[in-house]
C-alpha cells in the first residue's frame, strides 16, 4: 500500500511552512531516519526525516513551494516490493486531503473524491483521541464537524494513518455517534470575550496618501507576520511596567579582560572569549534565582513559578529577529554561556535552530548597546513576564564621595508584566541584577 508523506508540524504552533528543498528524488530508496527535505518555518529551516522505508514514487509538492499546510500530502512512498508506478497513481488518488486544503470549494463540489479514503479496504478505523489529544484531520472535516456541532475528537478516522476525513464526520452526524462538543459553547464565549486585534489602515487607504510610482510593495513574509502578531497581542494584553537603572561597568570590564587573558588555548585559539552580553545573561539568570517571585509566567488560572532561569537572547537576523534560549543559565559557567551563545547565534542567522531552542524561556535579554543605543524599552514576549533592555556602556561623569569621577556606565530598562511582576518586585529584581554587574566576582562563586 502506498505510504503518504505529509507536511509535518515542526512546532506546536506551526500551521504552514515552505518546502525549501528536496534532498531525494523520485526513484530514490529511503530508510527510516534519512533526511529527505528541508522545511522553512517563520523562524528556522529544519530537516525532515523519513519515518517509513520505501522508494520515492512521487513528489507531490515541488521544492520552493510556499505556504504548504500542515498534514498536506507532499510525497508518496512505494512500500518494499510494491510497484512504484502503481503506488504513485494509487497514493495520489487515495489522499486528496491536501487538495481539499488548497481548494476546499472544489472538494465540496466533488464529494466522491473526498470520500475515497473511506473506500480503501486497507484503511482501518483509528480509535478516537483522548480528550485534549491532537486529532489528525483534514481542514474540510474540521469545518464540517464545527458546522454540525460535533466533537471531532470522538470521530474515528478512516483516512491514511487514522486521519479524519469529511466522510467520517458525515457518518458520525448521520449515525449520531458523536455528541455535540461540550467545549464548543465556552470556546465561542471565550473567543467573543478575547480582545480583538486592531488592524492597521487598509492598503488602499495608505496608498491613497502617496503619489503613484513613489513606492514599491514588499509582501510580508512569515517571520514578519509572526512578529507583528505576537507583539501586537503583547501590547494589547500585557500591562507593561518599566524600571530603569544605571550600572557601573568598570569592575566587570576588568574581570572580563582578566578571564579572557587566562583562557586556555586549543589549536592556537582561546577556549572562550567572553563578551559583556555573556555576563549580562549570567547576571540576569542569577538575579532571577535570587528573586524567584519574578521568575514566573502569567496564566488566567495560575501563576507559573519556574525552577530555573531560561534566558532568551534577542538575535537580529535578516527580516526580523529570533530569541534562542540559554537553558538553566543560573547553573552554567560564563565560558559555557559564551560558547553556547556563539553556537546559537550562528545557527539563528542560518535559520538552523530547532523549535525547542527558541520557544519558551522564562525571561529575555535584548542588547542594542553595540548599535550605540543608550537606552530603550523592550516589549515583553509571552510567556515571559520580564525582558531586559540593555543600552551601550559609555564613559560618564559620576559623583563619588562628593567628587566627580569618570566611570563606564550602562543603562538598563526592565519591562515587566504588571499582572505578575509589579513595580516593587521589578525594582528588587533589577537591584539584584545591578549588584552582580557591579560586583561581578559574585558570578564566579
Amino acid at each position: 500500500m502506498p505510504i503518504n508523506i505529509t507536511m509535518p508540524a515542526l512546532s506546536p504552533t506551526m500551521e504552514e511552512g515552505n518546502l525549501a528543498k528536496w534532498l531525494v528524488k523520485e526513484g530514490d530508496t529511503v530508510k527510516s531516519g534519512d533526511v529527505i527535505a528541508e522545511i522553512e518555518t517563520d523562524k528556522a529551516t529544519m530537516e525532515v526525516e523519513a519515518v517509513d522505508e520505501g522508494v520515492v514514487a512521487k513528489i507531490v509538492v515541488p521544492a520552493g513551494t510556499e505556504a504548504v499546510k500542515v498534514n498536506a500530502l507532499i510525497a508518496i512512498l512505494a512500500a518494499d516490493g510494491e510497484d512504484v508506478a502503481a503506488a504513485a497513481a494509487g497514493g495520489g488518488a487515495a489522499a486528496p486531503a491536501p487538495k481539499a486544503e488548497a481548494a476546499p470549494a472544489k472538494a465540496e463540489a466533488a464529494p466522491a473524491a473526498a470520500q475515497t479514503p473511506a473506500a480503501a479496504p486497507a484503511a482501518s478505523p483509528a480509535p478516537a483521541a483522548a480528550s485534549g489529544e491532537r486529532v489528525f484531520s483534514s481542514p474540510l472535516a474540521r469545518r464540517v464537524a464545527k458546522e454540525a456541532g460535533i466533537d471531532i475528537t470522538k470521530v474515528s478516522g478512516s483516512g491514511p494513518k487514522g486521519r479524519v476525513v469529511k466522510s467520517d464526520v458525515e457518518k458520525a452526524v448521520a449515525g449520531g455517534s458523536a455528541k455535540a462538543a461540550p467545549a464548543a459553547a465556552p470556546a465561542a464565549a471565550a473567543s467573543a470575550a478575547a480582545p480583538t486585534l486592531a488592524k492597521g489602515m487598509s492598503e488602499d487607504a495608505v496608498l491613497k496618501l502617496f503619489e503613484p510610482g513613489s513606492y514599491e510593495l514588499v509582501p510580508h513574509d512569515g517571520m514578519r507576520k509572526t512578529i507583528a502578531k505576537r507583539l501586537q497581542e503583547s501590547k494589547q494584553t500585557i500591562p507593561h511596567f518599566y524600571v530603569t537603572v544605571d550600572c557601573e561597568l568598570d569592575a566587570l570590564l576588568a574581570l572580563r579582560a582578566q578571564l579572557n587573558d587566562a583562557a586556555p588555548r586549543k589549536d592556537g585559539a582561546p577556549a572562550y572569549k567572553l563578551s559583556v552580553n555573556d555576563m549580562v545573561i549570567k547576571a540576569m539568570a542569577l538575579a532571577l534565582r535570587d528573586v524567584p517571585e519574578a521568575n514566573v509566567s502569567w496564566t488566567d488560572a495560575n501563576m507559573v513559578k519556574h525552577k530555573h532561569a531560561d534566558v532568551g537572547v534577542a538575535v537580529s537576523i535578516p527580516g526580523g529577529l529570533i530569541t534562542p534560549i540559554i537553558r538553566k543559565a543560573e547553573l552554567k559557567s560564563l565560558s559555557a554561556i559564551s560558547n553556547e551563545m556563539k553556537d546559537l547565534g550562528k545557527r539563528a542567522k542560518d535559520r538552523k535552530l530547532k523549535p525547542e531552542e527558541y520557544q519558551g524561556g522564562t525571561t529575555a535579554v535584548s542588547n542594542m548597546g553595540m548599535m550605540g543605543v543608550k537606552n530603550f524599552a523592550a516589549v515583553v514576549n509571552p510567556p515571559h513576564a520580564t525582558i531586559l533592555a540593555v543600552g551601550s556602556g559609555e564613559e560618564r561623569v559620576v559623583v563619588k564621595n562628593g567628587e566627580m569621577k569618570i566611570a563606564n556606565v550602562m543603562s538598563v530598562t526592565l519591562s515587566t508584566d504588571h499582572r505578575c511582576v509589579d513595580g516593587a518586585l521589578g525594582a528588587e529584581l533589577l537591584g539584584a541584577f545591578k549588584r552582580y554587574i557591579e560586583n561581578p566576582m559574585g558570578m564566579l562563586v
